[in-house]
């Protein structure tokens, strides 16, 4: 028997709930947030593309190299090595071997199957470029020819598509010692009638174990205009930064650790690991103490500039250390790990986690800890929320666990919004379409058990979309 091989199509009911009945109460739902525009509190879209508005290169550095969960996939179930992906995002790439990457992503396509991989690159061909061949090894050049074209017109430059996904707000993630230009360019551009906000990203400066952590603080203190000689001028200086970085409109930080633990140390005891750090002699318990010391301080600080602080920890980050040499990171290579949040973010809590001005937005992908541990912090503190799904568990099934394990103890309100923190820029409408199917069948669900009228139901998708990104990043 032979199955015929279809064109590629999206089906308008792709990911809605079996059942008739459920599925019918989906599409209803979904028909109010469709079309509703993309709130993006955190991502990793480089602001340049925008303040320069310049022609995207060729569709592997726009489409495959920037997106890990592919390069992951290709490496691990593919074979293919990440130096024939263009790996890292930036490095030189000729046409032809941009050519042979993308011809390696549909020559593999099978092993995306059934992934969120799929659903949105396949949204990405369909919906922004017009593809209607399925990648296979044969019609790659077919595909990749149809996307080269596109690029070269006007309606598919970063800001003609920004406006095409129909983007309300859009964070970047920036080094703390950035001069922000691009961002103060592109608010300043009379023809740019979009959002694009910063996010302070501390996590290195705030490491005393890595190596370079004191070209580092040197490099803090420059661009704060102080001399960090003690761990009070340090603070002074992430003080200084914080509200540059809130001057030119951001609204968050982002922190990922190890572990979630933040424990402030005595005053005497912070200096004196501090210097040992600036020194090169601190021990690695010195280190962590002082780096869980130094997050609790970052809460301080956001309970007085009112930036949200986000936190996802619970990640080894480039695991494969053969791979991080050679290429550096980001590309793949991280790999999850058990977290505990309730006793590690007890001490900050209980100093801010009721107070007027701050709020944290927890993440993780460890989902064990949701319904434990997360659920009920957000249920009690006023400024805790649940970040959505994100990095590893940002598809169809653990969206639909979230909601499952988080709503009973938290609700809707104190969640985030869905985030889709990627650098793949295509990718945005169709990751933010996956969350809205997944949650308006769960909401469809609720309705269909007599849990929530229809009306609450309408209610509650359209503010997931709107209000509670908003509410959860102050924007």
């Amino acid at each position: 028997m032979s199955i015929s091989k279809p064109p590629l199509a999206l089906h308008p009911d792709r990911l809605f709930p079996a059942d008739p009945k459920v599925r019918d109460i989906t599409r209803e739902l979904y028909g109010l947030v469709r079309d509703l525009p993309i709130i993006s509190p955190h991502g990793h879209v480089p602001v340049e593309w925008l303040a320069n508005d310049t022609p995207f290169d060729n569709p592997t550095t726009l489409l495959l190299t920037p997106d890990h969960y592919t390069n992951r996939m290709l490496h691990g179930a593919g074979g293919v090595d990440l130096s024939e992906l263009g790996v890292p995002v930036g490095s030189p790439i000729s046409p032809d071997q941009a050519r042979r990457a993308f011809r390696l992503l549909c020559e593999n396509w099978r092993y995306f199957r059934g992934t969120p991989v799929q659903f949105w690159f396949e949204s990405e061909f369909h919906d922004v470029f017009g593809v209607r061949v399925r990648p296979s090894a044969e019609t790659a050049d077919e595909i990749y020819d149809q996307i080269a074209d596109a690029l070269t017109k006007p309606e598919f430059r970063p800001r003609a598509l920004y406006r095409r996904f129909n983007i309300e707000a859009l964070a970047t993630t920036d080094d703390p010692a950035s001069d922000l230009a691009d961002h103060a360019a592109l608010a300043a551009d009379p023809s740019w009638d979009g959002r694009v906000v910063p996010t302070f990203r501390p996590d290195a400066y705030l490491e005393p174990a890595r190596a370079d952590w004191a070209e580092l603080t040197a490099r803090l203190g420059e661009a704060a205009g102080i001399e960090i000689d003690s761990y009070a001028s340090h603070f002074e200086a992430m003080r200084r930064r914080r509200q540059y970085f809130k001057d030119h409109g951001a609204v968050s930080t982002d922190h990922s650790h190890s572990d979630a633990r933040c424990e402030p140390l005595e005053p005497k005891v912070a200096e004196e690991l501090f210097a040992e750090a600036l020194a090169g002699k601190i021990s690695p318990e010195g280190a962590t103490a002082l780096r869980r010391h130094m997050v609790f301080d970052q809460a301080k600080l956001a309970a007085e500039d009112g930036l949200v602080m986000t936190l996802h920890p619970g990640v080894v980050r480039n695991h494969d250390l053969e791979a991080f040499a050679r290429f550096g990171a980001d590309v793949g290579g991280d790999i999850p790990h058990a977290v505990e949040f309730s006793r590690a973010l007890q001490p900050m809590l209980t100093e801010f986690g009721n107070a007027e001005n701050f709020q944290l937005v927890v993440f993780t992908m460890d989902e064990t800890v949701y319904s434990r541990e997360l659920a009920p912090l957000a249920g009690y503190y006023r400024g805790v929320y649940v970040g959505a799904p994100w990095w590893f568990i940002d598809e169809t099934d653990a969206i639909m666990r979230f909601r499952r394990s988080v709503t009973g103890y938290a609700g809707f309100y104190k969640t985030s919004g869905f985030i889709d923190d990627t650098r793949a820029f295509c990718s945005i409408p169709a990751r933010h379409d996956v969350a809205r199917r997944v949650d308006c069948s769960f909401l469809g669900n609720l309705v269909a058990e007599h849990r929530l009228t229809l009306d609450e139901a309408a209610e509650v998708a359209v503010d997931l979309v709107v209000s509670q990104p908003k509410r959860a990043f102050k924007l």
